[in-house]
């Protein structure tokens, strides 16, 4: 009863109004419902704006869609979160615009792992090293500047024997986003790795389980791992996060201005 108790406490907690940045991700486990097949916890993450990591939500479904993502951003935003800076996420179709209606003036970055993951199911064995090398270029430069020439010449480069490659990543309008903010933070900023090594360790940990006999069980589980880690993050800072609140604060205050009171003033 007291975990029960702990799952309601958990999907009703009030949330900060600020975050510097929101990952989202899905991972797969087995759960039985008539039969047992894997379905989709959906699961957000957040950075405040001082660099503390914080779980804030998740949702159940038989698979990844926008339309559960829906859900989860009508949850957060009905629970106090009004301001967020970023959102990374992984490459599902219509994500970008599901996030957009909740907070149209937050910027969005698309996970460059995921990206490199896609280059790589779509090349030949034989170029796969060289072209992910020259990718990988984009994201390790020092401005948006810097990066635009890389992606240019990465696009001259491999544009005739990838054309459709190339075309999907020039479409994409989310690549670079993550260079509006300060240097110090941006390596955390380009993939959704900080959420996929949480998803890594709770499928390592699920695999003595092997299923969930109900969706009541999975709660349980899934509010006591992440309460746990939100114990643990809470009093430490963010690899970079520490330095950075005053720049954060100047990207919040031009984003928002109409919002709220400049904090540097």
């Amino acid at each position: 009863d007291q975990v029960i108790a702990n799952v309601e406490a958990f999907r009703n907690r009030p949330l900060s109004e600020e975050y510097a940045v929101i990952y989202l991700d899905a991972t797969y486990v087995p759960l039985r419902r008539d039969t047992v097949q894997k379905e989709a916890i959906h699961i957000v993450l957040g950075i405040t704006m001082d660099g503390m990591k914080e779980m804030l939500g998740y949702a159940v479904a038989p698979c990844e869609s926008a339309a559960a993502w829906e859900t989860l951003l009508a949850d957060i935003q009905a629970r106090g979160v009004k301001r967020p800076l970023l959102f990374v996420v992984d490459g599902l179709k219509g994500i970008e615009e599901t996030i957009l209606r909740f907070y149209p003036r937050a910027g969005i970055q698309r996970c460059l792992v995921h990206v490199m993951r896609n280059i790589a199911s779509h090349v030949r064995v034989k170029d796969r090293a060289e072209i992910l090398g020259d990718f990988k270029q984009i994201h390790k430069q020092d401005s948006a500047a810097a990066a635009v020439s890389v992606l240019d010449a990465f696009v001259t480069k491999w544009k005739l024997i990838y054309p459709k490659i190339i075309a999907s990543i020039l479409e994409n309008r989310y690549l670079l986003t993550f260079y509006e903010f300060p240097a110090a933070i941006r390596s955390s900023l380009y993939s959704t790795n900080l959420i996929e090594n949480f998803n890594k360790h709770l499928k390592r940990d699920l695999k003595a389980k092997i299923q969930f006999p109900s969706e009541e069980s999975m709660d349980k589980y899934l509010v006591s791992r992440i309460e746990s880690y939100n114990f643990r993050m809470g009093e430490k800072v963010h690899h970079g996060f520490g330095s950075v609140l005053p720049e954060l604060n100047q990207i919040m205050d031009k984003r928002y201005k109409d919002e709220i009171e400049p904090k540097n003033q």
